[in-house]
């Protein structure tokens, strides 16, 4: 599975090589924030890349029997038992897909923020994308309550044939989310 701008797929399957680590830690560093982008509903999500292991394709899921809703169950990915964590059902998003589910794709977390190997189970992973930090509102992710799993707004430029506009990401943090249910 490839997407469009080639600096910034993510293939399915496919952990970031060291060169790539070394090139997000000087843009960490600069004073940019690079996320993984996907989908949950219509609505655009984001996640910070160094939270990332690796994105890979739906597999079948096993259910465990006495577990939140949110924790979908667990897979065997190369051998490795994994903990599934829903997102859009973790946090509250009732909006269904219009995709089946075999079309998902789960985020794989990096163990440094996790206590057990988990990935997190969205609608479609679009991309890597790196953002000065101008182009985020912190001031309004709340919605006028503390929501400490929102770190931001991400303003994304994007041109429609001859305007740009802003298209609006949400950017979570998921070390918060875990760390509310006990997987970090």
């Amino acid at each position: 599975m490839t997407k469009a701008a080639p600096e910034t797929d993510i293939p399915a399957g496919i952990a970031a090589a060291p060169e790539v680590q070394a090139k997000k830690k000087d843009q960490h560093q600069a004073g940019k924030l690079q996320v993984v982008e996907f989908l949950l509903g219509k609505e655009h999500y984001a996640v910070d890349l160094f939270d990332v292991r690796e994105v890979v394709e739906y597999t079948s899921i096993t259910q465990l029997p006495n577990t939140p809703s949110y924790m979908k169950g667990i897979i065997d990915l190369r051998g490795e038992i994994t903990t599934i964590i829903d997102l859009k059902e973790r946090l509250n998003i009732m909006e269904k897909s219009n995709q089946p589910i075999e079309n998902s794709r789960i985020i794989v977390l990096d163990e440094k923020i996790t206590k057990a190997k988990t990935g997190i189970l969205v609608d479609d992973v679009l991309a890597v994308s790196t953002f000065e930090r101008s182009d985020i509102d912190n001031t309004s992710a709340s919605g006028g309550r503390e929501d400490a799993a929102i770190n931001g707004i991400i303003k994304k430029k994007v041109r429609d044939k001859d305007q740009e506009r802003h298209e609006l990401i949400i950017w979570i943090d998921i070390r918060h989310l875990l760390r509310d249910i006990g997987e970090v």
